[in-house]
Protein backbone atom coordinates (compact mmCIF):
# COMPACT_ATOMS: atom_id res chain seq x y z
CA UNK A 1 0.00 0.00 0.00
CA UNK A 2 1.29 3.47 -0.96
CA UNK A 3 0.37 6.89 0.31
CA UNK A 4 -3.21 8.06 -0.38
CA UNK A 5 -4.36 4.47 -1.09
CA UNK A 6 -7.02 2.37 0.64
CA UNK A 7 -5.86 0.05 3.39
CA UNK A 8 -6.88 -3.61 3.39
CA UNK A 9 -9.43 -2.93 6.14
CA UNK A 10 -10.98 -0.03 4.21
CA UNK A 11 -11.16 -2.08 1.02
CA UNK A 12 -12.96 -4.90 2.85
CA UNK A 13 -15.69 -2.41 3.76
CA UNK A 14 -16.01 -0.88 0.29
CA UNK A 15 -15.72 -3.96 -1.94
CA UNK A 16 -19.14 -5.53 -1.14
CA UNK A 17 -20.85 -2.15 -1.67
CA UNK A 18 -19.62 -1.58 -5.22
CA UNK A 19 -22.08 -2.08 -8.08
CA UNK A 20 -21.63 -5.17 -10.24
CA UNK A 21 -21.47 -5.12 -14.01
CA UNK A 22 -20.21 -7.19 -16.90
CA UNK A 23 -21.25 -10.56 -18.23
CA UNK A 24 -23.57 -12.51 -15.91
CA UNK A 25 -23.26 -9.92 -13.17
CA UNK A 26 -19.57 -10.48 -12.57
CA UNK A 27 -17.81 -7.59 -10.79
CA UNK A 28 -15.45 -5.36 -12.70
CA UNK A 29 -11.75 -6.03 -12.44
CA UNK A 30 -9.23 -3.69 -10.80
CA UNK A 31 -11.80 -1.65 -8.88
CA UNK A 32 -9.36 -1.11 -6.03
CA UNK A 33 -6.63 0.09 -8.38
CA UNK A 34 -9.01 2.53 -10.10
CA UNK A 35 -10.37 3.93 -6.81
CA UNK A 36 -6.80 4.39 -5.58
CA UNK A 37 -6.12 6.34 -8.78
CA UNK A 38 -9.11 8.60 -8.03
CA UNK A 39 -7.86 9.16 -4.49
CA UNK A 40 -4.38 10.01 -5.80
CA UNK A 41 -5.89 12.61 -8.10
CA UNK A 42 -8.04 14.07 -5.28
CA UNK A 43 -5.17 14.15 -2.79
CA UNK A 44 -2.49 15.61 -5.05
CA UNK A 45 -4.55 17.69 -7.48
CA UNK A 46 -2.60 16.54 -10.54
CA UNK A 47 -4.15 16.53 -14.01
CA UNK A 48 -5.87 13.30 -14.99
CA UNK A 49 -3.21 12.67 -17.64
CA UNK A 50 -0.55 12.77 -14.90
CA UNK A 51 -2.06 9.99 -12.78
CA UNK A 52 0.78 7.41 -12.34
CA UNK A 53 0.76 4.35 -14.60
CA UNK A 54 0.54 2.01 -11.61
CA UNK A 55 -3.18 2.86 -11.47
CA UNK A 56 -3.71 1.78 -15.04
CA UNK A 57 -4.58 3.94 -18.06
CA UNK A 58 -5.51 7.43 -16.92
CA UNK A 59 -8.47 7.40 -19.29
CA UNK A 60 -9.91 4.37 -17.48
CA UNK A 61 -9.60 6.11 -14.11
CA UNK A 62 -11.17 9.29 -15.47
CA UNK A 63 -14.01 7.54 -17.32
CA UNK A 64 -15.04 5.57 -14.25
CA UNK A 65 -14.87 8.71 -12.10
CA UNK A 66 -16.97 10.57 -14.67
CA UNK A 67 -19.52 7.74 -14.86
CA UNK A 68 -19.76 7.22 -11.09
CA UNK A 69 -20.12 10.95 -10.46
CA UNK A 70 -23.07 11.17 -12.84
CA UNK A 71 -24.96 7.99 -11.95
CA UNK A 72 -24.69 8.60 -8.19
CA UNK A 73 -22.42 5.66 -7.38
CA UNK A 74 -20.00 7.70 -5.26
CA UNK A 75 -22.84 9.35 -3.35
CA UNK A 76 -24.46 5.96 -2.75
CA UNK A 77 -21.16 4.58 -1.44
CA UNK A 78 -20.97 7.39 1.11
CA UNK A 79 -24.54 6.70 2.26
CA UNK A 80 -23.88 2.95 2.67
CA UNK A 81 -20.64 3.46 4.57
CA UNK A 82 -22.48 5.89 6.82
CA UNK A 83 -25.07 3.21 7.61
CA UNK A 84 -22.28 0.82 8.57
CA UNK A 85 -20.74 3.47 10.81
CA UNK A 86 -24.13 4.03 12.47
CA UNK A 87 -24.40 0.31 13.19
CA UNK A 88 -20.92 0.18 14.74
CA UNK A 89 -20.94 3.47 16.63
CA UNK A 90 -24.08 5.59 16.83
CA UNK A 91 -23.73 9.01 15.26
CA UNK A 92 -23.54 12.12 17.36
CA UNK A 93 -26.68 13.98 16.29
CA UNK A 94 -25.40 17.38 17.34
CA UNK A 95 -24.86 19.09 13.98
CA UNK A 96 -22.53 21.99 13.21
CA UNK A 97 -23.03 24.16 10.13
CA UNK A 98 -20.57 26.48 8.39
CA UNK A 99 -19.20 27.38 4.96
CA UNK A 100 -15.81 27.88 3.33
CA UNK A 101 -14.73 29.56 0.10
CA UNK A 102 -12.51 27.72 -2.38
CA UNK A 103 -10.65 29.50 -5.16
CA UNK A 104 -11.54 28.28 -8.65
CA UNK A 105 -8.47 27.67 -10.81
CA UNK A 106 -8.46 28.98 -14.38
CA UNK A 107 -8.84 25.36 -15.56
CA UNK A 108 -12.29 25.33 -13.92
CA UNK A 109 -13.56 27.90 -16.42
CA UNK A 110 -15.02 27.18 -19.82
CA UNK A 111 -17.77 24.64 -19.14
CA UNK A 112 -20.86 24.99 -21.28
CA UNK A 113 -23.72 26.62 -19.48
CA UNK A 114 -26.39 24.59 -21.21
CA UNK A 115 -27.25 21.86 -23.66
CA UNK A 116 -28.56 23.14 -26.98
CA UNK A 117 -31.86 21.58 -27.99
CA UNK A 118 -32.35 20.17 -31.53
CA UNK A 119 -35.26 22.56 -32.03
CA UNK A 120 -33.03 25.57 -31.47
CA UNK A 121 -29.92 25.06 -33.64
CA UNK A 122 -29.08 28.71 -33.31
CA UNK A 123 -28.26 28.18 -29.66
CA UNK A 124 -31.36 29.56 -27.93
CA UNK A 125 -32.38 28.87 -24.35
CA UNK A 126 -30.45 25.93 -22.87
CA UNK A 127 -31.76 22.85 -21.21
CA UNK A 128 -30.21 22.42 -17.76
CA UNK A 129 -28.00 19.39 -17.21
CA UNK A 130 -29.00 16.66 -14.76
CA UNK A 131 -28.58 18.34 -11.39
CA UNK A 132 -25.91 20.69 -12.71
CA UNK A 133 -26.46 24.36 -11.72
CA UNK A 134 -26.49 26.90 -14.50
CA UNK A 135 -23.41 28.69 -13.15
CA UNK A 136 -21.62 25.40 -12.27
CA UNK A 137 -21.40 26.71 -8.66
CA UNK A 138 -18.76 29.27 -9.61
CA UNK A 139 -19.33 32.88 -8.60
CA UNK A 140 -17.22 36.00 -8.68
CA UNK A 141 -16.28 37.38 -5.28
CA UNK A 142 -13.62 39.85 -4.14
CA UNK A 143 -10.82 37.32 -4.64
CA UNK A 144 -11.96 36.27 -8.11
CA UNK A 145 -13.87 33.19 -9.31
CA UNK A 146 -14.68 30.95 -6.37
CA UNK A 147 -16.95 28.22 -5.05
CA UNK A 148 -18.47 28.09 -1.59
CA UNK A 149 -18.86 24.78 0.27
CA UNK A 150 -21.80 24.80 2.70
CA UNK A 151 -21.29 21.97 5.17
CA UNK A 152 -23.10 20.22 8.00
CA UNK A 153 -21.17 17.68 10.08
CA UNK A 154 -21.94 15.52 13.10
CA UNK A 155 -20.46 15.91 16.58
CA UNK A 156 -17.40 13.88 15.56
CA UNK A 157 -16.59 16.20 12.63
CA UNK A 158 -17.75 13.82 9.88
CA UNK A 159 -19.62 15.28 6.87
CA UNK A 160 -23.39 14.79 6.70
CA UNK A 161 -24.52 17.25 4.03
CA UNK A 162 -22.72 19.40 1.44
CA UNK A 163 -24.20 22.10 -0.80
CA UNK A 164 -22.15 23.92 -3.46
CA UNK A 165 -22.82 27.47 -4.59
CA UNK A 166 -20.92 30.36 -6.07
CA UNK A 167 -18.53 32.09 -3.71
CA UNK A 168 -20.67 35.25 -3.65
CA UNK A 169 -23.73 33.49 -2.13
CA UNK A 170 -24.59 34.44 1.44
CA UNK A 171 -24.22 31.68 4.04
CA UNK A 172 -27.61 32.06 5.67
CA UNK A 173 -29.53 31.61 2.41
CA UNK A 174 -28.38 27.97 2.21
CA UNK A 175 -29.05 27.08 5.86
CA UNK A 176 -32.31 25.21 5.28
CA UNK A 177 -31.00 23.43 2.18
CA UNK A 178 -27.93 22.16 4.03
CA UNK A 179 -30.01 20.84 6.94
CA UNK A 180 -32.46 19.26 4.50
CA UNK A 181 -29.65 16.94 3.37
CA UNK A 182 -28.88 15.69 6.90
CA UNK A 183 -29.93 12.06 7.42
CA UNK A 184 -29.24 9.54 10.15
CA UNK A 185 -29.75 6.10 8.60
CA UNK A 186 -29.88 2.84 10.51
CA UNK A 187 -29.47 -0.67 9.09
CA UNK A 188 -32.71 -2.30 8.03
CA UNK A 189 -36.01 -0.96 6.70
CA UNK A 190 -37.59 2.33 7.61
CA UNK A 191 -37.07 5.96 6.84
CA UNK A 192 -33.94 7.73 8.08
CA UNK A 193 -34.12 10.24 10.92
CA UNK A 194 -33.63 13.81 9.71
CA UNK A 195 -33.85 15.88 12.90
CA UNK A 196 -30.66 16.75 14.80
CA UNK A 197 -30.87 17.26 18.55
CA UNK A 198 -29.02 20.58 18.29
CA UNK A 199 -27.60 22.84 15.58
CA UNK A 200 -24.46 24.90 16.20
CA UNK A 201 -23.63 27.80 13.87
CA UNK A 202 -21.81 31.15 13.98
CA UNK A 203 -23.27 34.67 13.78
CA UNK A 204 -23.57 34.48 10.01
CA UNK A 205 -26.61 32.24 10.48
CA UNK A 206 -28.32 34.40 13.10
CA UNK A 207 -31.60 35.36 11.49
CA UNK A 208 -35.23 35.22 12.55
CA UNK A 209 -36.05 32.96 9.61
CA UNK A 210 -33.40 30.39 10.57
CA UNK A 211 -34.42 30.39 14.22
CA UNK A 212 -38.09 30.02 13.26
CA UNK A 213 -37.21 27.10 10.96
CA UNK A 214 -35.39 25.27 13.76
CA UNK A 215 -38.21 26.04 16.20
CA UNK A 216 -40.80 24.53 13.85
CA UNK A 217 -38.77 21.33 13.62
CA UNK A 218 -38.17 21.13 17.36
CA UNK A 219 -34.39 21.53 17.05
CA UNK A 220 -32.41 23.39 19.70
CA UNK A 221 -30.37 26.26 18.27
CA UNK A 222 -27.01 27.46 19.58
CA UNK A 223 -26.35 30.51 17.41
CA UNK A 224 -24.92 33.76 18.85
CA UNK A 225 -26.88 36.92 18.14
CA UNK A 226 -25.21 39.67 16.12
CA UNK A 227 -24.62 43.05 17.76
CA UNK A 228 -26.86 44.90 15.35
CA UNK A 229 -29.68 42.47 16.15
CA UNK A 230 -29.12 42.99 19.87
CA UNK A 231 -29.21 46.77 19.42
CA UNK A 232 -32.37 46.60 17.29
CA UNK A 233 -34.13 44.46 19.91
CA UNK A 234 -33.05 46.87 22.68
CA UNK A 235 -34.41 49.88 20.76
CA UNK A 236 -37.82 48.24 20.49
CA UNK A 237 -38.02 47.74 24.22
CA UNK A 238 -40.58 45.20 25.39
CA UNK A 239 -41.79 44.79 21.79
CA UNK A 240 -38.36 43.45 20.85
CA UNK A 241 -38.97 40.26 22.81
CA UNK A 242 -36.58 38.19 24.85
CA UNK A 243 -33.05 37.44 23.66
CA UNK A 244 -32.68 33.96 22.13
CA UNK A 245 -31.24 31.26 24.37
CA UNK A 246 -27.53 30.69 23.93
CA UNK A 247 -25.44 27.93 25.51
CA UNK A 248 -21.80 29.07 25.69
CA UNK A 249 -20.55 25.65 26.74
CA UNK A 250 -22.25 23.90 23.81
CA UNK A 251 -21.01 26.56 21.38
CA UNK A 252 -17.40 25.59 22.12
CA UNK A 253 -18.08 22.31 20.31
CA UNK A 254 -18.74 24.13 17.03
CA UNK A 255 -15.05 23.86 16.13
CA UNK A 256 -15.66 20.33 14.83
CA UNK A 257 -16.91 21.83 11.57
CA UNK A 258 -13.69 23.83 11.24
CA UNK A 259 -11.69 20.64 11.73
CA UNK A 260 -13.85 18.94 9.11
CA UNK A 261 -13.00 21.67 6.59
CA UNK A 262 -9.35 21.24 7.53
CA UNK A 263 -9.56 17.56 6.60
CA UNK A 264 -11.27 18.38 3.31
CA UNK A 265 -8.56 20.85 2.36
CA UNK A 266 -5.84 18.24 2.84
CA UNK A 267 -7.10 17.14 -0.60
CA UNK A 268 -5.57 19.58 -3.07
CA UNK A 269 -8.26 18.95 -5.68
CA UNK A 270 -10.76 20.26 -3.09
CA UNK A 271 -8.66 23.08 -1.58
CA UNK A 272 -8.42 24.50 -5.12
CA UNK A 273 -11.18 23.75 -7.59
CA UNK A 274 -9.94 22.43 -10.94
CA UNK A 275 -13.20 20.76 -12.07
CA UNK A 276 -15.29 22.57 -14.64
CA UNK A 277 -18.63 21.20 -13.43
CA UNK A 278 -20.16 21.20 -9.98
CA UNK A 279 -21.02 17.51 -10.44
CA UNK A 280 -17.36 16.55 -10.78
CA UNK A 281 -16.30 18.78 -7.89
CA UNK A 282 -19.03 17.26 -5.72
CA UNK A 283 -17.68 13.81 -6.64
CA UNK A 284 -14.23 14.88 -5.40
CA UNK A 285 -15.84 15.86 -2.11
CA UNK A 286 -17.65 12.50 -2.03
CA UNK A 287 -14.30 10.70 -2.39
CA UNK A 288 -12.87 12.63 0.55
CA UNK A 289 -16.07 12.07 2.55
CA UNK A 290 -15.89 8.33 1.89
CA UNK A 291 -12.32 8.21 3.19
CA UNK A 292 -13.25 10.21 6.28
CA UNK A 293 -16.08 7.83 7.17
CA UNK A 294 -14.05 4.64 6.74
Amino acid sequence: MRRHELTDEQWQVIEPLLPVSGARGRPRVDDRRVINGMLFKAKTGVAWRDVPERYGPWKTVYNRFWRWSRNGTLTALVVRVRVIAEAVDELDREVSVDSSIVRAHQHAAGARKAITTPSSPGGGRVLPRHGEPDDHAIGRSRGGPSTKIHLACDGHGRPLSVVLTGGNVNDTTQFEQVLAGVEFRRPGPGRPATRPVRVLADKGYSSRANRAYLRRRGIRATIPERRDQQAHRARRGSAGGRPPAFDKVAYKRRNVVERCFNQFKQYRAIATRYDKTATSYQAMIDLATLRMWL
